[in-house]
């Protein structure tokens, strides 16, 4: 058993077919799906299996993958530490929220790449829960979250905090509508839509009506054509206020901030790109919440 042939298994299992996988690791076919059989030969197992829709793991191959994730980890990161004391190079993969990636990432990571240009940035966006998985997957290296984790397999560190504010159309005179109005929201698992269903519920509305949208872009457009409400950070919509496009209302003080903090793996090496990268950034707090609630 090569880590070449891990690798393969990996990105097929990560892709669910061999036609993805193969795009991904810009190899044809036909050797991708040789280097499968020729795993599950040699392991005398089935790891795979075949339907209409593509492949997925049967219970061999997802105890492979646990070791696989585990063996390509630690081998990157043994050529990592090979280079540590050097300047920071090679891939480094950073997840975010769409939230963080609009309004802190973009000055952070171009003056990152113009201190270390030898360094291959990749960012990739999700809810709170989808980037936990990810960095628990050894699939990013690390990633910035929308709440505090007391994940026992993760290393969490303070990075930014916002200020959560209700938002509506301009045309909603005050909260009492608001609060009748659907939901605009990402995907369960989106710390931002957890706090707003925590703050509908403690003024009585239980069951709001909820539509859910892939892009932070699709909200707010959303929320200004009058369609709903939603919660997001203050940084985010203030320049939407000034226009006077939508109407914000501040949260109780309990739920008037919310931390974003950085996560990695315990047992993950720390490489001179990453740690560079974690340098760049220190706890960033917000100018001081309205003391004003809602209701």
């Amino acid at each position: 058993m090569e880590s070449g042939d891990l690798r393969v298994f990996q990105m097929v299992a990560r892709e669910g077919t061999i036609t993805k996988a193969a795009l991904q690791l810009g190899y044809v076919q036909s050797n991708v799906t040789a280097r499968i059989q020729q795993l599950e030969a040699e392991l005398g197992t089935t790891l795979f299996l075949r339907h209409n829709r593509g492949m997925t793991l049967s219970a061999s191959g997802k105890l492979l993958l646990d070791y696989a994730n585990k063996i390509i980890g630690l081998l990157d990161e043994a050529s990592k530490a090979l280079s540590s004391s050097a300047e920071p190079s090679g891939p480094l993969m950073i997840g975010c929220t769409q939230t963080t990636a609009a309004v802190r990432l973009p000055k952070l990571l171009a003056s990152y790449y113009e201190e270390h240009p030898n360094v291959q940035l990749s960012l990739t966006t999700g809810h709170t829960q989808f980037l936990l998985d990810k960095v628990l997957r050894y699939e990013l290296d690390g990633a910035f979250i929308g709440c505090e984790c007391h994940h026992p397999e993760l290393e969490s560190y303070p990075a930014f905090e916002e200020e959560p504010v209700v938002v509506s159309a301009a045309s909603v005179p005050d909260v009492e509508e608001a609060i009748t109005k659907p939901i605009l929201v990402y995907s369960t698992g989106c710390s931002y839509r957890e706090t707003l269903e925590k703050w509908l519920r403690s003024v009585g509305v239980t069951q709001p009506v909820i539509m859910e949208f892939g892009t932070l872009e699709a909200i707010i457009g959303g929320v200004t054509a009058g369609l709903g409400i939603s919660l997001l950070p203050r940084t985010v919509v203030q320049k939407h206020e000034a226009e006077g496009s939508i109407r914000l209302y501040p949260l109780p003080e309990a739920l008037s901030q919310m931390k974003t903090e950085f996560i990695v793996r315990k047992d993950s090496f720390i490489s001179s790109a990453l740690r560079t990268f974690m340098d760049s950034f220190t706890p960033v707090k917000t100018a001081e919440s309205q003391k004003s609630s809602l209701l």
